[in-house]
């Protein structure tokens, strides 16, 4: 038997990516941290509290022990983003022996401001290859094998290509690129920006308002990603571009769902609905950075302001559509 694609984390899009290096042929460990619940994935086959009705491909072992990820051919890290460090902390020893670790999470670390590839470089044992992946993807569809296209960042292309050849199945294709940062920044942008398009959605302010706010808020991703090394075309592509049309016109996404809660007048507490939207963590963080380099975002930092409970979404919308009239590409 081959050498098995370790999966790190238990939730939805875990589950549903472990489905799908399975299906490309290859055996999979998934990694929980709670013993019981990995026991009682692999007796049940099936995660009832992320995806319900979905099966577990027959070549996945659920696992809690540390050790079964060492040896692997790969490891895709699918964990929250503020949750990252501290993972890659805890199996540090089992992962210098498992393969590129390929980083799953959209997010930037509060506190630090870290890209998750530069949390990973800290944390991960000297020369140990990092990837990232991203792109327009809900976990069930996933999940139930129908087609699918992200992107597979590394900064060596070679690596990032033989991942995408590994990974790739039936009817998961992925595209490669050595643009780390820019699919980075789509990733992570993407979901603070759908935060405000589910809030215009939440408000009943109209399909017209909301394609606006899509044109306008990919502008401020392309912007942002300019000042941070990101390539336009990188932003153009399945990570930025495509990845925010998804999320920001359905309610599967966490960060639209979160944020038409917003918009109908629940509280950043009540809207969240005890469920994770990573555009909530890091939309301060996105700002700030933007801030630090000059980089006009009104909507991420209209979205930061709501999130913290520093403004209200009447007075972010009343001051959205009071900003001085500009040319479009400026």
């Amino acid at each position: 038997m081959s050498a098995p694609i370790n999966v790190i984390g238990g939730g939805a899009w875990g589950t549903a990516l472990a489905n799908a290096a399975a299906s490309a042929g290859h055996p999979v460990s998934l990694w929980l941290r709670d013993p019981q619940a990995a026991a009682a994935l692999q007796i049940e086959r099936v995660n009832p509290r992320y995806l319900p009705g979905v099966p577990l491909h027959p070549a996945i072992h659920a696992t809690a022990s540390a050790g079964d990820l060492a040896g692997a051919r790969a490891t895709l890290l699918v964990v929250p983003a503020q949750t990252v460090r501290g993972v890659l902390e805890k199996l540090r020893r089992p992962l210098a022996s498992a393969g590129p670790v390929i980083l799953c999470a959209k997010g930037i670390e509060r506190g630090s401001d870290s890209f998750m590839s530069a949390v990973a470089e800290q944390v991960l044992p000297p020369g140990t290859p990092v990837a990232v992946l991203s792109g327009p993807s809900f976990a069930a569809d996933v999940a139930r094998g129908l087609p699918t296209a992200v992107t597979l960042a590394a900064t060596d292309p070679g690596l990032a290509a033989s991942l995408c050849a590994l990974l790739s199945g039936p009817t998961f294709r992925l595209y490669h690129t050595d643009d780390v940062r820019g699919v980075e920044i789509g990733g992570a942008g993407k979901n603070v920006l759908a935060i405000a398009c589910g809030i215009v959605a939440g408000r009943g302010l109209g399909e017209s308002a909301r394609a606006a706010l899509i044109a306008r808020a990919f502008a401020e991703l392309m912007r942002f990603a300019r000042a941070f090394g990101g390539r336009p075309e990188t932003l153009m592509g399945l990570s930025g571009l495509g990845d925010l049309v998804l999320t920001a016109s359905s309610p599967q996404s966490r960060n639209f769902a979160f944020g038409q809660r917003l918009g109908t007048g629940a509280s950043p507490d009540e809207a969240s609905g005890g469920k994770l939207a990573e555009g909530a963590f890091t939309a301060a963080a996105l700002t700030g950075l933007a801030a630090a380099r000059g980089v006009e975002m009104p909507v991420a930092a209209s979205v930061a302001a709501i999130v913290a409970g520093s403004a209200g979404v009447e007075d972010v919308i009343a001051g959205l559509l009071a900003r001085p009239l500009r040319g479009e590409t400026d």
